[in-house]
């Protein structure tokens, strides 16, 4: 479990957030992004990339986190949407909702909210039926990125 025997999802950690370190602010990556310390803010994955994002027993995130693919074993104080695998350590808390397309969790992981599965292929056709009801009023609308942000569209002026 958690890695031992698996394949990996391609993603080397580029960039850590030390254990004595706090940052303020929202983080936008690709790659692999590896939280030993404390973030304060949301943590976004780039719209289609394959990244992922790995936060220790130590690690803390005060935020929403958008991202492919998550392991987690420390804590997440927001809602976490994970489009394509989520790993939860037996350490792993989440105060918040959690929005997965394929899970795995350790005994002794919690979950404060709901779990909310979510098919990636559905997400993509719901989207796709509110483009084109919006469309035919005549709004011109911009699609989110499919698998990171919340479905939904963008109407723009």
């Amino acid at each position: 479990m958690f890695g031992r025997g698996k394949t990996s999802t391609g993603s080397r950690i580029e960039t850590v957030i030390g254990p004595q370190t706090v940052l303020e602010g929202d983080i936008s990556f690709s790659g692999g992004l590896h939280v030993d310390g404390k973030v304060k803010g949301n943590i976004n994955a780039e719209s289609g990339s394959k990244a992922v994002l790995t936060v220790s027993e130590q690690g803390r995130i005060e935020g929403d986190v958008r991202v492919p693919n998550l392991v987690l074993n420390g804590a997440v104080q927001g809602n976490v949407y994970a489009s394509e695998r989520v790993e939860l350590a037996s350490h792993a808390k989440v105060a918040g909702n959690l929005y997965y397309s394929l899970i795995e969790m350790a005994m002794g992981a919690e979950v404060n909210g709901n779990l909310v599965h979510e098919d990636p292929q559905r997400r993509a056709d719901d989207v796709k039926r509110q483009r084109k009801s919006v469309e035919e009023t005549g709004i011109r609308v911009e699609e989110p990125g499919i698998g990171v942000e919340e479905p939904g569209i963008k109407a723009v002026k």
